[in-house]
């Protein structure tokens, strides 16, 4: 059953609520389930939340992704996970999980650790400090010289096109 790409159930009179095993039919490209007497939660998965909502019309006691959520869960969408992350235990889950408070806070401190670990050694160390300026200047020089090379290379393949 597992391969089952379509499957009409419509028109039925079928009750109860929709097996768990469907959330296993991952190829199943055509479902339709309408017009029946389901009820309950629409099993959670991703194959069966991507049908439209007309794949389940007509079933009034049937909840769940993609029809109308279902009364218990906004319980549950407020209580926070057993990890502790603040992540939902249902299916809906935020797709910004990486970005949490811990993550604001140890990009502040890693901020200030590198800053304070380079500027910090450069105010403590007369020698470093010498170098890292050393080092600028040096960088500005280049960038004038070559800025001065390709400008002159340019003049010149500009007369040269304008004679």
């Amino acid at each position: 059953m597992e391969m089952l790409e379509c499957l009409d159930l419509s028109k039925n009179h079928l009750s109860g609520e929709i097996p768990p095993d469907f959330a296993r039919l991952h190829i199943l490209s055509v479902l339709d389930l309408s017009d029946n007497n389901l009820s309950g939660k629409i099993p959670s998965s991703t194959q069966l939340q991507s049908f439209d909502a007309s794949s389940y019309a007509g079933n009034r006691d049937l909840c769940g992704l993609p029809l109308t959520k279902c009364p218990g869960d906004e319980a549950a969408a407020q209580v926070p996970s057993d990890i502790g992350h603040g992540i939902d235990n249902n299916f809906e889950e935020d797709e910004d999980r990486f970005v949490t408070f811990g993550f604001y806070v140890s990009m502040v401190l890693g901020f200030i650790l590198a800053f304070w670990a380079v500027f910090g050694t450069l105010l403590l160390k007369r020698s470093w400090q010498h170098a890292y300026f050393q080092f600028l200047n040096n960088i500005k020089d280049w960038i004038y010289v070559t800025t001065a090379v390709y400008m002159a290379r340019l003049r010149r393949k500009l007369t040269s096109y304008m004679m």
